[in-house]
């Protein structure tokens, strides 16, 4: 028999009336704002399937926005996050695809450009009673939740990256929960996705970076 916990069963605090389509959205969001370097200057949102469908009664619409802004799912100023956005200058769109099927019915693209000009499109899924996952990060197939402190290494597809990383985790004492590699193709960019049971020490990053190839490092606490 599966386990099932009361938060399954009951669902996140929340803001808005639906899990999937108002907290999931906003955890996606949310994800995707703790992934930039930079704070964000401007912003695109396409909304795929149910969020493109019947995602503004939902209030899917602001909920990302509230997420990119740095609100968690039970944020009272998520109804307000459209006002909120333009007294603070950030840019935003909206966007509804509605004839792309073979998509997973909650999704959307968040495409963000730092003030920098750092810029990084997230694609986000939301699973149902608030469980997110992000399955694309600029075009290339990852998988995780957020639920866990997570370090994504961008690299190149070489012989000893992967062992790095682990030793530079293991050298801090740091317990790794998952880890998986993604790769675009053989000896390309590839993406090691490390969630720890652990918060992961801030300077983590700066060591890992030392590999000459490594190209980036984000973490994302939970």
């Amino acid at each position: 028999m599966a386990f099932i916990s009361a938060f399954d069963v009951i669902g996140p605090n929340m803001i808005g009336p639906s899990s999937s389509h108002t907290a999931g959205a906003c955890s996606i969001a949310l994800l995707a704002r703790k992934m930039m370097p930079e704070p964000i200057e401007s912003v695109s949102f396409t909304l795929y399937g149910s969020f493109a469908k019947t995602g503004r009664g939902h209030g899917t619409d602001r909920a990302l926005l509230g997420g990119i802004m740095g609100f968690e799912t039970d944020d009272r100023r998520i109804p307000d996050s459209y006002a909120i956005a333009d007294r603070d200058g950030l840019s935003y769109s909206f966007s509804f695809d509605t004839a792309e099927e073979d998509i997973y019915p909650n999704t959307v693209d968040i495409c963000m450009k730092g003030e920098k000009g750092f810029s990084m499109t997230v694609r986000g899924e939301s699973l149902g009673g608030g469980k997110v996952r992000i399955s694309r990060i600029n075009g290339a197939e990852v998988d995780f939740s957020g639920e866990y402190s997570t370090l994504i290494v961008v690299q190149k597809d070489k012989p000893g990256v992967v062992a790095h990383i682990t030793r530079c985790l293991s050298d801090r004492g740091i317990n790794i929960a998952f880890m998986k590699l993604f790769r675009e193709a053989k000896g390309e960019t590839a993406y090691s996705i490390v969630e720890s049971d652990d918060r992961l020490p801030e300077d983590i990053a700066l060591e890992i970076r030392e590999n000459k190839y490594v190209k980036d490092v984000m973490l994302v606490q939970a």
